[in-house]
């Protein structure tokens, strides 16, 4: 499972670095400016803290992934990064409207392959967790 978490490091700092293209490759510049000055500030800010979260959720599983393993602490971040991931899953399978992506080759690809990584993610944080430690959580 180590492997996994390291694969998975490297992915999410990558994926993490995608979201710089975001203003850009979305035409935000252009898109945004109806929205007032806080929303359209929102959203720049928002996204570079989702990548800055991202990244350090990659690098944390590219230099602790014996740690997220072997450990108390490590399984109980693993079961919250399987809830984070996972429903990340149910927003890419149920939030996005189907017009965004059906009929275009592109979108489609690129929502297929979101699906199966947000589950690659989620199955690889929940076999690690040791499930059980979720029962042992006390508040």
């Amino acid at each position: 499972m180590e492997i996994h978490l390291k694969i998975i490091g490297i992915l999410l700092m990558i994926l993490s670095l995608i979201h710089l293209v975001f203003p850009k490759y979305f035409d935000w510049k252009k898109d945004l400016t109806s929205l007032s000055l806080i929303n359209r500030q929102m959203m720049y800010i928002h996204t570079f803290f989702i990548a800055l979260i991202i990244f350090l959720m990659g690098l944390l599983c590219l230099t602790s992934s014996k740690d997220l393993i072997d450990t108390s602490l490590g399984n109980k971040i693993s079961i919250g990064l399987f809830f984070f991931w996972f429903s990340r899953f149910l927003i890419q399978l149920f939030g996005y409207s189907k017009k965004l992506w059906q009929k275009k080759i592109f979108e489609t690809t690129i929502h297929v392959l979101f699906l199966f990584f947000w589950i690659y993610l989620s199955s690889v944080f929940l076999l690690i967790s040791n499930f059980s430690t979720l029962l042992k959580i006390t508040f």
